[in-house]
């Protein structure tokens, strides 16, 4: 499948809702992480350590590397990743919450649905 037009590059979005239960739990693993970060400069620390303590989103955001997700991964490499948190108000059964709707994706060329579970 591979020829010199296609494209080795691959990006790869996932999309996760998790459920805090224990909010001092993250914000403690979290503000572990920082201060276990000996490149990190004194004032992105301490701005770091605020921002994990009064939001529990971006305590997640510390605590998650995409390099883990695919750093084991034979034969591929990690060569750029962004990824971002946020509260939300999550109702499973709600009509309008539905994963596939603004990815991009759903149907193949045959005008089939994709899915991957």
């Amino acid at each position: 499948m591979s020829t010199p037009e296609t494209s080795r590059f691959v990006r790869l979005r996932v999309e996760l809702v998790l459920e805090v239960d224990d909010v001092e739990a993250v914000t403690g693993a979290a503000l572990a992480r920082i201060s276990e970060d000996e490149e990190m400069p004194d004032t992105e620390r301490a701005h770091a350590e605020s921002a994990v303590t009064e939001d529990t989103a971006e305590a997640l955001a510390y605590l998650v590397d995409p390099f883990d997700l695919v750093g084991e991964v034979p034969g591929v490499e990690l060569h750029q990743a962004s990824w971002s948190s946020e509260l939300i108000d999550y109702d499973p059964d709600a009509p309008d919450w539905d994963l596939d709707e603004d990815d991009g994706f759903g149907d193949d060329e045959d005008g089939e649905e994709q899915s991957v579970r």
